[in-house]
């Protein structure tokens, strides 16, 4: 004989669980394709942002034109005569222009030889003259290159070797 219902159990059918791992499997499946979207679109605005900037041409490494043979002119002393050997080298970055300084090379001697023989020896004793001395070759040497329409792209004139005498 089945056991008479006590007050403890009622009459209401209990209610059935719920399962919680459908609502847990829709989460995940939105909030993934939110992150995936959201990826898309950036990399989307990524890409057009690279399109429309103007592509930077490639930078070389310090190319090095030996200027040969060595400068050797005579100083404007007038006191005495004095001689200046310089070995010189052109430092640049851009392929445009080392193509142009093998262009107009002889050119390029001729302007710095010029400019050479204006110093005095006074002049070229102390660094500071020197280095005058770099930054108004470098100047002749992009001046020339502009006259004849050419890159100048020059970053430096470095002397490794000067001797007065």
């Amino acid at each position: 004989m089945p056991a008479p219902a006590t007050a403890t159990q009622s009459a209401v059918p209990a209610k059935p669980k719920r399962r919680l791992w459908p609502l847990l499997l829709i989460l995940v499946v939105v909030l993934a394709g939110a992150g995936g979207g959201g990826w898309w679109w950036w990399q989307g605005k990524q890409h057009a942002q690279a399109e429309a900037a103007p592509a930077k041409p490639a930078r070389l490494p310090a190319q090095y034109v030996a200027l040969e043979p060595s400068f050797v002119v005579n100083l404007a002393d007038t006191d005495a005569v004095r001689y200046l050997q310089a070995d010189v080298q052109l430092v640049t970055r851009d392929q445009a222009t080392l193509d142009a300084l093998g262009a107009h090379l002889p050119s390029i001697r001729n302007r710095l030889l010029l400019l050479f023989g204006q110093q005095q020896a006074r002049q070229l004793a102390q660094r500071s003259g020197k280095e005058r001395l770099q930054q108004a070759a470098r100047d002749e040497v992009r001046a020339l290159l502009k006259a004849e329409g050419a890159a100048d792209e020059i970053e430096a004139v470095i002397f490794t070797s000067l001797v007065t005498q």
